[in-house]
């Protein structure tokens, strides 16, 4: 197993560029089995959960090719629909959350899927139902096979409806647009998810001859079409990763510059940054924050306790709460963190704790930070990474740490986060990989 061995308390300097956003990724790269043709996709990121659905469209006879460091040509033209019934596939597919993706597409072109319970981070109940909901409102049937742990679909005859989904699932409205392109009449969905993510999907299925309207929205029409053709497209920068780095900076008294991050693009993400009282300047397509020795959380108007709570776009995203908690420990004030989408995300908050951070987890959703000012640095200490997020945020806490830390299961973090080691040391910083187990306890 490896681990990252960090010392901490060094101020950091330089420039950094965020990767492809992994959350487009699994969209966009599902979305190559719509056609038969070419589709060319730049500023894919180099990480695990990526690489994975790659090789997993490898498998399922999609010609791939690397053209470049992160630039990948795919052509969906003889697919193996075979494959499904593979124990490789169950494997491959149940390993990888992102794998529910390619059942869209595939029902949309070859009227016919099948999945097995996808795996993923361990962060509580992440309900699959939105997307088989929509199916089935497409005209989908869909069998699941509780011995096996798999699901089996039949869309022969996809049809267009109206769908009003019970949550805004980027993910769940990702996969029924991507079944709805070819289904025959009109399709609606209300309660769409509408993040730059799942806006990047629906531009890139009309250049490929989609017919959808209302992006950006929550209400998207989708007139069904035939067939559609190949394009190339450019994913955004991930913005989770741009978050991290601003808040890496702030921990650590850094001078960072983060680049090309489609500033208009990040929604409220800088703003809610700035609350906590972290100074950074959009410098054109930059973001820059500059070293500061002390940063203080806002109040409401009436002067009480700021909330921070993540929700649907344009709302704040879930997945960098565990940096603005980490964030806030250093902070002077008070903040309390209200994690609503996701039942477990907060449970790494013990090993901050350890390290010397003022933080009362309140409940599985909710923890108030009581922030230190900075009086005292948190102090290295041995942890495991849960999940990518936690990982990230126990990472940037051992950075601006005492001493020595350790994390273990770093497995977890380099899903989402490319060459985050070699990154991070080009800035200053003192991280290294080890072989080590994790400690037993």
């Amino acid at each position: 197993m490896n681990a990252f061995e960090i010392t901490g308390g060094i101020k950091l300097k330089g420039e950094i560029t965020p990767q492809g956003a992994k959350n487009e990724a699994l969209q966009i790269l599902s979305a190559v089995l719509l056609t038969e043709e070419k589709v060319t996709i730049s500023n894919i990121p180099d990480i695990k959960d990526v690489n994975k659905l790659i090789e997993l469209l490898g498998d399922l006879g999609v010609t791939v090719e690397r053209l470049d460091k992160d630039t990948y040509s795919f052509e969906a033209k003889n697919i193996n629909l075979d494959f499904f019934q593979s124990d490789v596939f169950k494997a491959k597919g149940g390993g990888l959350r992102g794998s529910i993706m390619i059942v869209g597409p595939l029902l949309a072109r070859f009227g016919k899927a099948a999945i097995p319970k996808p795996g993923g981070d361990k962060i509580g109940r992440r309900r699959l139902d939105t997307h088989f909901i929509g199916f089935e409102k497409l005209g989908a049937k869909f069998v699941y096979d509780s011995k096996k742990a798999f699901f089996n679909v039949d869309a022969t005859n996809l049809q267009g409806a109206y769908i009003l989904l019970d949550e805004a699932s980027v993910t769940g409205t990702a996969n029924i647009v991507m079944a709805a392109v070819l289904a025959k009449g009109t399709t609606t969905i209300y309660n769409a998810a509408c993040e730059p993510y799942l806006q990047q999907l629906c531009k890139m299925l009309n250049r490929m001859g989609a017919k959808i309207s209302g992006i950006g929205s929550n209400l998207l029409t989708i007139e069904g079409v035939t067939k559609l053709g190949g394009t190339e497209h450019r994913m955004l920068p991930d913005m989770i990763e741009i978050g991290s780095f601003i808040g890496l900076a702030a921990m650590t008294e850094s001078e960072i510059t983060i680049k090309n991050v489609c500033y208009d693009e990040l929604g409220v993400i800088p703003e809610v940054f700035r609350k906590l009282g972290i100074k950074l300047e959009r410098r054109g397509d930059d973001i820059f924050v500059p070293s500061q020795k002390h940063y203080e959380i806002d109040t409401f108007i009436d002067g009480s306790i700021l909330t921070i709570a993540d929700a649907p776009w344009p709302g704040f995203t879930p997945d960098l709460l565990s940096i603005v908690l980490v964030v806030a420990t250093q902070a002077k004030g008070n903040v309390l963190i209200h994690q609503k989408m996701f039942e477990s995300r907060l449970f790494f908050v013990d090993k901050l704790i350890d390290m010397g951070a003022q933080i009362i987890l309140c409940d599985p959703h909710r923890a108030t930070v009581n922030g230190i000012d900075k009086k005292y640095k948190l102090r290295g200490i041995s942890m495991t990474s849960p999940d990518i997020r936690a990982g990230v945020s126990l990472l940037i806490a051992a950075l601006s740490a005492e001493g020595k830390s350790t994390i273990y299961n770093i497995e977890q973090i380099e899903r989402g986060y490319q060459d985050i080691d070699t990154r991070l040391r080009a800035l200053g910083a003192q991280i290294k990989r080890v072989n080590a187990d994790a400690p037993s306890h």
